[in-house]
């Protein structure tokens, strides 16, 4: 682990922000400090008590200070109720991407940069006050030339070096924390942050925003559910973005969608079901799902719809997560406990040696007791810390790739809480899942499948006589093969067989002539038991034997 200089800066600026929030107690504690801890008596606040906050809300607010990106990882920390105590936990979740905007004289720079060209030959007229300002980028309201009212997306200058920079600090972090904390290595913190470095470079890229932007929408075309706004692409670039603007009541604003008598039960309940239908019909979903991104269309109060802003994060799930993670749920809402545990071995998400029948008795003493419940008497985040403490008795390694789930799934969470309290979210999403369940694995799923699979073997069944013709010759060329080669071996063997023969008969007949050899050397000192006169008879008794074995051995032509 290398550090330059401008890390070097960096990590003292961190330190200064941390002891100006009282957090010095973390300086000390890291394996770096630890053989001067005991500076820490000579701090003065430790002999005159300072009035401080909370220790989360000094967490918080010192992730404010050190800076967009510390900011956005606090939020996506604050998922990770197994890193964290839940005070901490529950102050991440409040972190605000907000952060002063940049002058519109700059916006204007840099889009007409991208276009290389004035903002004249694209928009009738450009706001430089811009609507809204986040860590990344801002957006700045503006009219085409036909008329249409956009908005125009543009990423901050200067951004890519801030959060390189910042992406150093934290993986230096998280290498220290995996090599000397004794969870690192079941947590794997180093994932964490690369799934963070890849989220938020994601974000940077204002081209693959427009693109999933284009993909929700089309998921989600006539859908009552959820409106996409529509991206207007020759506008486009890597760092511009340029959508329709759409007019909505952002969904923190309760008191206006009451008093336009909007269906809170309604936009509740479809906001459970936008979110199961984005993670298990599509397998794409919105990952950024706070209050700041989402609107309503109020034009139909009893039929609320959704509005979507904001497709920097989006998530997705590979197959084998997406069938685990629907038989989970499953599995949670019929109470069956055994085949969640089951579902853990079988994932890998726990050790294979892992006792079934004890899992499943942790699993049913964490969730029992929430269901048949309404939706304010449940704490998703209060779930997760205990399934992540029952997870952690059993070695179960964290998923980096479900972590913007786990993220989004507290979104809705806080959504539906403060929409409709008394929404029942299980019996809410249940139907939801049985039917995927049905159309996945049913026959409607059996005739899908056959359905994409006809034009490829309406292709492939004309050349079908003569591709199997050349598999038969194949197979016949393969099996005469096989039988030259087995007709070899046994030839082989039998030489084999022949040799250690003629070895053996060689090495006897070797043995008696030397012996007999012997035997005639000792002249006068042979053994009493041979006799004076056996002597000759037996050297040559031994010899013609000797001779006879080797002669028999030698082969014949």
């Amino acid at each position: 682990m290398r550090f330059s200089p401008r890390l070097f800066l960096r990590l003292a600026y961190i330190n200064l922000v941390l002891i100006k929030h009282g957090l010095d107690d973390i300086i000390l504690a890291t394996h770096l400090f630890r053989p001067l801890r005991f500076l820490g008596w000579f701090r003065p606040w430790v002999w005159i008590p300072r009035k401080q906050a909370e220790r989360g809300v000094r967490v918080r607010r010192a992730l404010e200070d050190l800076g967009p990106i510390f900011v956005k990882f606090g939020q996506i920390l604050s998922t990770r109720r197994d890193l964290l105590p839940p005070d901490i936990a529950r102050e991440l979740a409040r972190l605000q991407d907000r952060v002063p905007p940049f002058a519109g004289a700059d916006a204007r720079r840099i889009v007409e940069r991208a276009y290389g060209e004035s903002l004249d030959s694209l928009f009738r007229n450009f706001e430089d006050e811009p609507l809204a300002s986040a860590s990344i980028a801002q957006v700045h309201g503006a009219t085409l030339l036909d008329g249409r009212e956009v908005v125009v997306k543009v990423v901050r200058p200067a951004i890519e070096r801030v959060i390189e920079r910042d992406l150093e600090i934290l993986y230096t972090i998280a290498e220290l924390a995996e090599r000397y904390w004794s969870e690192g290595k079941r947590l794997h913190p180093v994932e964490v942050i690369r799934e963070f470095d890849k989220t938020i470079h994601d974000e940077l890229d204002l081209m693959r925003e427009a693109a999933n932007a284009s993909q929700l929408r089309r998921n989600f075309d006539g859908s009552e559910l959820l409106y996409v706004p529509d991206v207007y692409w020759p506008g486009n670039r890597g760092n511009v973005m340029v959508m329709e603007r759409i007019h909505g009541v952002p969904i923190s604003n309760i008191d206006e969608l009451r008093r336009q008598h909007v269906n809170l039960k309604v936009l509740a309940e479809r906001g459970v079901e936008i979110f199961f239908t984005q993670v298990f019909r599509d397998s794409f979903f919105h990952a950024d799902m706070h209050p700041g991104n989402i609107f309503v269309d109020t034009s139909d109060p009893e039929s609320p719809r959704y509005i979507a802003v904001d497709f920097g994060i989006m998530g997705s799930l590979n197959p084998v997560d997406h069938r685990y993670l629907a038989e989970n749920f499953m599995a949670f809402f019929n109470r069956d406990y055994r085949r969640v545990a089951e579902l853990h071995v079988e994932s890998g998400w726990v050790p294979p040696e892992t006792r079934i029948d004890e899992f499943e008795a942790a699993m049913r003493t964490v969730c029992e007791p929430i269901f048949e419940r309404p939706l304010v008497e449940i704490s998703f985040g209060a779930l997760l810390l205990r399934l992540f403490q029952t997870g952690r008795r059993f070695n179960m390694e964290v998923q980096p790739q479900l972590v913007l789930l786990q993220k989004t799934l507290l979104a809705v969470e806080g959504l539906g809480r403060d929409l409709y309290p008394e929404l029942d979210l299980w019996q809410t999403a249940k139907p939801y899942l049985e039917r995927w369940m049905r159309d996945q694995l049913g026959a409607k799923a059996f005739m899908r499948k056959m359905q994409r699979e006809l034009p490829k073997w309406g292709e492939q069944l004309p050349s079908l006589p003569g591709r199997l013709n050349d598999a038969l010759d194949r197979t016949d060329n393969a099996l005469q093969e096989l039988k030259g080669q087995r007709t070899e071996m046994e030839r082989l063997r039998a030489e084999m067989r022949q040799g250690n023969r003629r070895h053996f008969a060689t090495s006897i007949g070797a043995a008696l002539i030397v012996s007999a050899f012997i035997i005639t050397a000792l002249d006068g000192y042979t053994p009493r038991m041979l006799g004076d006169t056996g002597t000759p008879v037996i050297s040559w008794v031994l010899g013609g034997l000797g001779a006879l074995l080797c002669l028999s051995a030698w082969p014949r032509d």
